[in-house]
């Protein structure tokens, strides 16, 4: 069982120095869906973000933690409007 199969909604994304990069929405393929509440700012808001499971660095409770950092995993999201 890979770490992905742990992945549920409303867990937390944090980046690997502990900072919050998102919530689950759901998985989408090899994607996480984020929630739009953390879709940002500015242009960004409003748009459903994803973070490539390959990211994933493990799970751990209710959290999903990330191998890069929230300000590179923020640079590999993808977005999509609605």
């Amino acid at each position: 069982m890979s770490a992905r199969d742990d992945i549920r909604e409303h867990m937390e994304v944090i980046g690997a120095d502990g900072v919050h990069v998102g919530t689950v929405d759901h998985l989408d393929g090899d994607r996480i869906k984020l929630t739009k509440a953390d879709s940002g700012q500015g242009s960004h808001e409003g748009h459903h973000h994803y973070v490539s499971v390959g990211l994933v660095a493990g799970v751990e409770g209710d959290t999903v933690r990330l191998s890069a950092n929230a300000d590179v995993a923020v640079l590999f999201e993808e977005e999509e409007d609605g």
